[in-house]
């Protein structure tokens, strides 16, 4: 479980997050949502700690995350920000930097380790294209190569920032069914969306902020039926059985 308690955060001394609190449960995916600039992908920092706090605290499975050493926080929280470097690298050569926090000082993958990396990229179907470049491949078949990276790590917390940004509509349903997989094996999943419609619809819950702060964080059906969507972002939420779509106020 993440767990964040009264955190602020920032940068050069301005607060960014204000008293955050929030839970991340084992086997759900929670994911923020809010206009641009209220703190989502701060938050994913703060939580992956890239971003130290001026407040507060966060704990994994019970324990402040900065009482981790850096190895072993890696092993604990896979962090997927939203810009990536595009190395030129092979599908596989880039799952297994996932097992490098459990490797010696002499670099080797072990049996552990390479079982590891097959299952990772069996699971996110990746496997097929173990020898390819990384630069080869489409925006979404590279998005599925790194969340195998991250389930390489065997890690219990996933962040994900934007995940489906720059995918083609096929691309991002693929991705969000394997992260709805990904939480059905038990993984805590933290993710940012600016897919309202998307948040909705994969996840268990949604968290809603505001300037900075949760404005309301609940499960979809109950979030977008009380108002707060639509006031923070100044439209009307329409739902059809299980899918949501949105108009402009007035329209």
């Amino acid at each position: 479980m993440i767990e964040f308690q009264a955190v602020s955060a920032g940068y050069e001394g301005r607060a960014v997050l204000r008293r955050i609190s929030l839970q991340v449960r084992q086997g759900e995916v929670l994911t923020v949502i809010g206009p641009n600039g209220c703190g989502k992908s701060t938050l994913l920092r703060a939580a992956a700690r890239q971003l130290p706090l001026m407040e507060g605290s966060i704990r994994l499975n019970g324990r402040e995350i900065g009482s981790f050493g850096r190895t072993e926080f890696a092993r604990a929280a896979a962090f997927l920000p939203q810009a990536r470097s595009l190395p030129a690298i092979t599908v596989q050569a880039l799952v297994s930097h996932g097992r490098y926090p459990y490797l010696g000082l002499s670099r080797r993958l072990r049996a552990g380790d390479r079982e590891a990396i097959r299952r990772a990229m069996e699971q996110t179907g990746v496997d097929g294209w173990a020898g390819r470049e990384l630069r080869a491949l489409s925006g979404g078949e590279r998005q599925r190569v790194y969340i195998a990276m991250a389930l390489a790590q065997g890690t219990e917390a996933i962040l994900l920032d934007e995940p489906t940004t720059y995918l083609d509509m096929r691309h991002q349903f693929e991705i969000l069914e394997l992260i709805r997989r990904l939480a059905g094996e038990g993984k805590a999943v933290l993710m940012v969306l600016h897919d309202l419609g998307h948040a909705l619809r994969y996840s268990d819950r949604v968290a809603l902020m505001e300037e900075g702060r949760i404005a309301a964080c609940a499960a979809p059906r109950e979030l977008a039926e009380s108002g707060q969507i639509d006031r923070v972002f100044r439209i009307v939420a329409h739902r059809q059985g299980e899918n949501y779509f949105f108009t402009a106020q007035g329209r």
